[in-house]
């Protein structure tokens, strides 16, 4: 339903929702300028939506929420220049069959208004827009940042908001490096707008944080941000007020947090809320609290975030190509120096074009502390015309590859270049047993010493030999008989714990895993996430066997965000995603990982060629919650450095609408109730053929009214928006577009509710006349 505002101005101070959660699974209120249909009502999950220009959000209800009444001298600017001539109140059925079995149903709202106000209520909207959610993941967040942009605000209230899978949504003003928190809930409570926590302002150049923490369990396939049940949402309202003279009615910010600024986030946000059928009914005569009891805080886990000072001395090197460990966890880097892999750079045979430019003089390999990055060692001069891939043996030998030589080496690891062991023939590529054609990446099994070799761009296989280099067995696209037709084995990484060699079957974009002494087919890992392409691979045999991998950008194009990831082996579940924050990779082409579980990706595209991730370790596993009045949650942070600050801060992206200056023309008393009803009446010899009509009465002051219901009092009152409905069988939510869109139509609550009592705000004092 639709109702024009005619006022002038007026302003709306309080929402008395009529509906319960077994009829209407949420309702959400929207101003319009201009709404997308006419009619008194109309189904807007189909070709229509809601408005035509921006929608802005008034008023959500859902689970059998209390009424929200806002603060003294508060309301919301309607009408007038405010480009809200409409209100179009949307409802969802939490099951379709509410809507076409009752013979009646006036959900809807009542909205009290009045002629003027001395301060404005605006709403600003905390989004997720690209989260997902892996199946069975434990515990997935998604953080959401800006920077406050505009004149003070004063938030008053908070509403939650996400499906099935939120545990606990928070959101914080971050200011000088102390987290203050707005509100924290459960999203499965009753999804109203409760008080504040705190007291506070939020000033030009503060930050707004919000947290949703999500769970995967349960689900068999990937999660992500969507409309319908099988989709997640993840939403943090503000409810505000501002001086009238300049304020902004609506800002929203859907900005990815970055993970610096995250690490010290207060670690109440990664509590859940445990939701009882004592809280669902204690909502009938009181607001909610946090429960005053020890709770779990879910395991976070080690995720991955990019060390920003790291290597402290800048490291010269050109294409990363390969990296590797020492014993010791020394860290080993193999790059191409001043030559390139370009497009001239082999023919189409395979064979390398540029051999005129000699080998590379600069020093190919470097033996560097994982923790400063300092150069301990470097080696590698004047024998190498394109390296690829290095891995090391149990006596810390090297085993590298070239692909412009076709050649594997084994070289000793004391810095004089000594070459133990040679494969191949120097620049004639093959597919025999003695040749290779650009051999990608070697791994060596430390208790036998068998070498394996993925070549590679041309012959796409996995050839086996012994300690000393004598051709064992083979597989691989040239092998029919096995499942394992590669299409570039870009990667190899040796499965101690497990006697398995996994390999990077780069553009098959998935990751294959063998028997290392028969070449037996394993297992599969192949993801959405990959995006086509997987381009490295590494392992570690903590929790039961980590695979990490990073993918790559596939010859029609990127398809999917280049990244790393953390993959359970047994469950074969992507346990964390992570990318750089200073730069973006570009052509990530190497990964390892250290026992201490930090990581190091080889990009051989990038200005930055080797960003660090050090393992983040979890939360503390319990913690005491304090009292609701004692909760500052102020978290101080270690003070930045001055050049640090635009790193630590997220990008500023709270977008407002401006409004006009009105003059307020008329004051009336607060005396006027216009009562709207809509009672919609089936006709049932019409409803077993699937159609049916609907007689619509509005009725403001006991009079009869058009379809059209038009607010013409210049005083104060209240409109009760009720009745309103889809009118079409079979409703559905295709075309809603992301703010227009909360929860689920075909989602069922199971939760009994009941009507509660208006909710009470105490305005926070107000403000200063500004200067």
């Amino acid at each position: 339903m639709f109702l024009r505002v005619t006022l002038s101005l007026s302003r709306y101070l309080d929402f008395v929702p009529h509906a319960t959660m077994d009829t209407a699974h949420h309702m959400i209120l929207y101003g319009c300028q201009t709404p997308y249909a006419t009619q008194g009502y109309w189904d807007c999950g189909k070709e229509l939506g809601t408005c035509r220009d921006q929608a802005k959000i008034m008023y959500a209800w859902a689970r059998n929420a209390p009424p929200t009444k806002l603060p003294k001298d508060v309301g919301f600017k309607v009408g007038g220049d405010t480009r809200i001539n409409y209100f179009v109140l949307q409802i969802h059925y939490g099951d379709v069959k509410n809507f076409r079995d009752h013979h009646r149903d006036c959900s809807g709202l009542t909205l009290r208004m009045t002629s003027k106000q001395p301060f404005i209520a605006g709403m600003y909207l905390m989004m997720s827009v690209d989260t997902v959610i892996p199946p069975g993941k434990k515990v997935t967040n998604a953080d959401i940042a800006c920077t406050y942009p505009s004149s003070p605000m004063y938030p008053f209230a908070f509403r939650t908001h996400t499906h099935s899978l939120g545990k606990v949504v928070s959101g914080y003003r971050v200011r000088n490096g102390q987290w203050t928190q707005i509100g924290r809930q459960s999203p499965l409570l009753p999804q109203a707008f409760y008080p504040v926590t705190n007291t506070i302002d939020v000033r030009n150049g503060d930050i707004l944080a919000a947290r949703c923490v999500f769970t995967g369990e349960g689900r068999t396939t990937v999660t992500q941000i969507g409309g319908t049940s099988s989709d997640e949402m993840c939403n943090f309202y503000i409810m505000y007020y501002m001086d009238n003279t300049h304020a902004v009615p609506y800002m929203n910010c859907g900005d990815d947090g970055s993970s610096e600024l995250f690490q010290n986030i207060p670690s109440e946000a990664n509590i859940p809320i445990p939701v009882t059928p004592d809280h669902m009914m204690s909502m009938k005569h009181e607001s909610l609290q946090e429960p005053k009891r020890e709770e779990e805080v879910l395991d976070q886990g080690a995720h991955l975030v990019e060390v920003s000072d790291w290597p402290e001395a800048g490291l010269q090197l050109g294409q990363v190509s390969g990296l590797a460990l020492k014993s010791n966890g020394d860290l080993i880097i193999f790059h191409r120096g001043d030559h390139v892999w370009g497009i001239n750079s082999f023919n189409f045979n395979g064979v390398y074009q540029q051999k005129d430019l000699g080998p590379i003089q600069q020093s190919t390999i470097m033996v560097v502390d994982p923790v400063k990055g300092k150069v301990l060692k470097a080696s590698g001069r004047n024998m190498f015309y394109m390296p690829h891939g290095i891995t090391t043996d149990k006596d810390d030998n090297y085993w590298v590859t070239d692909v412009a030589l076709h050649q594997v080496f084994k070289l000793s690891s004391d810095g004089k270049d000594r070459q133990l062991l040679v494969l191949g023939e120097a620049f004639e590529p093959g597919s025999d047993k003695k040749h290779f054609c650009q051999p990608t990446d070697v791994a060596v099994d430390p208790v036998t010493g068998n070498v394996y070799v993925s070549d590679g761009y041309c012959n796409s296989r996995i050839l086996k030999f012994s300690p000393e280099g004598k051709y064992i067995s083979h597989w691989g696209s040239s092998d029919r008989k096995r499942r394992a037709s590669f299409l570039i084995p870009h990667s190899l990484t040796f499965l101690p714990d497990k006697r398995e060699l996994c390999v990077a079957d780069r553009d098959h974009g998935r990751i294959q895993c063998f028997m290392a002494d028969t070449g037996e087919f394993v297992k599969e890992i192949k993801k959405e996430q990959f995006g086509g392409e997987v381009f490295a691979i590494a392992y570690s045999p903590v929790q039961g066997g980590l695979i990490y991998a990073v993918n790559g950008v596939p010859p029609d194009g990127q398809v999917a965000p280049l990244q790393g990831f953390v993959i359970n082996y047994s469950t074969k579940e992507i346990l964390d995603s992570f990318s750089p924050d200073t730069q973006e990779f570009k052509l990530p082409h190497d990964i390892v990982v250290t026992a201490d579980g930090s990581v190091f990706v080889g990009d051989a595209a990038n200005l930055k060629p080797l960003p660090k991730f050090p393992a983040q370790h979890p939360v503390a596993a319990v913690e005491k919650m304090q009292e609701p009045s004692q909760k500052q949650h102020q978290q101080p942070l270690a003070a930045p450095e001055e050049k640090q600050t635009t790193k630590t801060a997220a990008n500023q992206s709270a977008q407002g609408v401006p409004t006009a200056i009105i003059t307020t023309l008329l004051l009336v008393p607060l005396v006027l109730v216009i009562a709207i009803g809509v009672c919609i009446r089936w006709r049932r010899g019409r409803m077993y053929s699937g159609n049916y009509d609907c007689q619509v009465k509005l009725e403001p002051s006991g009079s009869a009214g058009g379809i059209l219901g038009k607010i013409r009092g210049k005083a104060a009152g209240s409109l009760n928006l009720g009745n309103f409905f889809a009118s079409h069988k079979g409703y559905t939510r295709h075309g809603f577009d992301r703010l227009s869109t909360e929860g689920s139509d075909l989602e069922k609550d199971d939760e009994d509710g009941t009507d509660s009592e208006n909710e009470e705000y105490s305005a926070p004092p107000a403000p200063m006349s500004s200067s």
